[in-house]
């Protein structure tokens, strides 16, 4: 008896794993939350200290916790701006889950130490850290890789943050995106989108971020242009319930690392 129960259980737990493992899977590709942090650096020591933590320490503890599929992106020109910086863009199942992976991976990174780590005050690895947190858009609520064949090296990201005057007026806009058809028309287009959300907490709110991918820059320019003298876009932006709702635009041009999983 005590051995069928010891094997009815181990049945139980090995199904169980399985689902779990399934539902991380699920929850990589269609995230409640996405986490990005920039890292503002000035220096090529800076740059080469957070790649090879990011690679070596940052990727393998989340992938280990479950959370496999993390972009790492630099703008293009990154080499020559004076506010150098890295893009990593963590999709999260949900808010308890970020915080629970998020307290355990810090106490693991920093147990384990390393030059980033132990950077020292007069000599730190980045000039300051900021995060923007996110909630994908209804209408495209996962998290896609894009479908190129262009090598990373050649590939264009285009990061685009759009700010509304008000939350109202921002609602508006994110409403344009969904129900209004934007995001199926970008799709149509082929603009190889990453994700769409709204920017739940970070510095410019009330704003939206999206991410979208071309195999180059006179992809992206062609796409744009397509875009522009489309018919439904030209029918859907003269609607006047859509007029003025975007008071500020940033794009961020970005090409992956060659350890990203986007």
């Amino acid at each position: 008896m005590k051995r069928l129960h010891l094997l009815i259980f181990t049945i139980l737990l090995s199904i169980w794993m399985g689902r779990e493992h399934a539902v991380a899977r699920a929850f990589a590709a269609k995230p409640a939350y996405m986490e990005l942090k920039v890292y503002h650096i000035k220096t090529s020591r800076q740059e080469a200290l957070i790649d090879s933590f990011l690679q070596r320490q940052y990727l393998p503890a989340m992938r280990a916790a479950g959370i496999a599929t993390i972009g790492v992106f630099k703008p293009i020109g990154n080499d020559t701006a004076a506010d150098r910086s890295i893009y990593v863009l963590t999709p999260y199942a949900s808010l308890g889950q970020w915080e629970k992976v998020g307290k355990e991976t810090t106490a693991k990174l920093l147990a384990a130490g390393g030059a980033y780590v132990n950077a020292a005050h007069k000599n730190p690895a980045y000039t300051r850290l900021e995060t923007v947190f996110i909630k994908p858009f209804e209408e495209m609520s996962g998290l896609a890789a894009p479908k190129l064949d262009a090598p990373k090296s050649e590939r264009v990201y285009e990061l685009r943050s759009y700010e509304g005057a008000s939350e109202k007026i921002f609602r508006n806009k994110v409403q344009m995106f969904n129900a209004g058809g934007e995001v199926k028309l970008f799709a149509r287009l082929g603009f190889n989108a990453v994700f769409y959300g709204e920017v739940v907490f970070g510095s410019k709110m009330p704003n939206l971020l999206y991410l979208t991918s071309f195999a180059n820059m006179p992809a992206r320019d062609a796409h744009w242009k397509a875009f522009g003298s489309d018919p439904e876009w030209k029918k859907l932006s003269a609607l006047p319930e859509y007029q003025n709702n975007v008071s500020h635009i940033d794009i961020t041009f970005l090409r992956p690392t060659d350890y990203s999983g986007l």
